[in-house]
């Protein structure tokens, strides 16, 4: 099980490249049909097989690609270092554990009881994401082999493995507000009209505002500012505008219209100028959904710990198969090292996770 990680580790596989890794993926999967798929240099791998002539179609789905390793590493980021019980490299924890665990678990469980079962593998997911999963599930819908349950790999857990299981996530509204005013000298205040002073008052019912209360499931969808920007660089100029950037992690109780009228209704008065736009849409699979029970027995029979379902952290592929109406989970690696220098993942913990997925495989029906 080990090996695979450690082979898929040495490809040098940055946003939007796979650097080989997809082809040698695939060697490992004669008994499957692959199909890749390649768009505007964004590489995907979809590996599919038929069990049965009935039953339901489980999926697996990850990213080979990987963030820039960046300064400050112990060891070099594509040679991966064994030490005290830990793998160290660049994708360790964020996804090839979760990646490789998947694959291992497939090449290796027995008796699947299932249809059918896929493995969907994007190079785009750290990037713009616009041509890996979505084309993968484009491509599949127009083969009619769309899957009934999918589970997502990422690096879900927060202390260890096992203490959370990712059920939705909240969907992503950004926004950029422009307060129109009039540049002056600041020795004369009453000639200008100073959009920094005209927001000011606005801005503590703006910053950190809860929008909803959020509920057992999903935080509070808050507005967090991210970028406030003025002037002209000097002292004794008043500016002309301000543009201010926010962003909300939306649950389903508030949606782009209940932020717009919200930060209308603060604005009332200003010369601003609002834009907003939903760059991924909440969602939620059912507690009681298939896919949900079966991968927490998995994890309870394998770890004997119960997890916390939950929807925290921020966007990710799953999004892309809640759209089609699939039910979707989340479910992989500690996460406290992701896109961090010294990146790591620890080897038992993959390894119950390798069996925890072979598990889920082998009682699938």
């Amino acid at each position: 099980m080990k090996n695979l990680l450690l082979e898929l580790l040495k490809f040098k596989s940055i946003t939007p490249k796979d650097d080989g890794a997809l082809n040698y993926i695939a060697m490992q999967f004669v008994d499957f049909e692959a199909f890749f798929i390649e768009k505007e240099g964004v590489k995907n791998l979809i590996l599919t097989k038929e069990f049965n002539k009935e039953g339901e179609h489980l999926a697996f789905c990850g990213h080979i690609d990987v963030v820039p390793p960046g300064e400050g590493w112990d060891s070099e980021p594509f040679k991966p270092l064994q030490k005290d019980g830990f793998i160290y490299a660049r994708g360790a924890a964020d996804m090839k554990s979760g990646l490789a665990a998947f694959l291992s678990a497939s090449l290796e469980a027995k008796n699947f009881k299932g249809s059918r079962l896929s493995i969907l593998i994007t190079s785009d997911e750290e990037g713009e994401a616009k041509y890996g999963t979505a084309e993968i599930l484009s491509f599949l819908k127009e083969k009619n082999l769309l899957p009934d349950y999918v589970v997502v790999a990422e690096p879900s857990c927060e202390q260890k493995l096992g203490d959370s299981l990712k059920i939705g996530r909240r969907g992503s509204i950004n926004g950029k507000i422009i307060i129109k005013g009039k540049q002056g000298h600041v020795a004369y205040p009453q000639n200008a009209i100073n959009p920094i002073h005209e927001l000011a008052p606005a801005l503590k019912l703006l910053a950190g505002f809860d929008l909803d209360p959020g509920d057992e499931i999903f935080a509070p969808s808050k507005i967090v500012i991210s970028n406030i920007k003025a002037g002209i660089g000097v002292s004794n100029v008043s500016p002309n505008e301000l543009e201010l950037m926010f962003n909300v992690r939306n649950s389903p109780q508030t949606s782009l219209d209940d932020v717009k009228t919200y930060v209308d209704k603060i604005l009332e008065g200003l010369n601003y100028e609002l834009e907003l736009k939903q760059s991924s849409e909440p969602f939620l699979t059912n507690k009681d959904s298939k896919i949900v029970t079966k991968l927490n027995h998995s994890i309870q029979k394998i770890l004997n710990e119960v997890p916390e379902f939950n929807t925290k952290g921020g966007t990710s592929d799953a999004r892309f198969f809640a759209k089609y109406g699939i039910d979707v989970v989340e479910f992989g690696a500690c996460n406290e090292s992701i896109h961090a220098a010294n990146e790591r993942v620890s080897i038992d913990e993959y390894e119950k996770l390798c069996l925890i997925f072979k598990d889920l495989i082998e009682n699938f029906n």
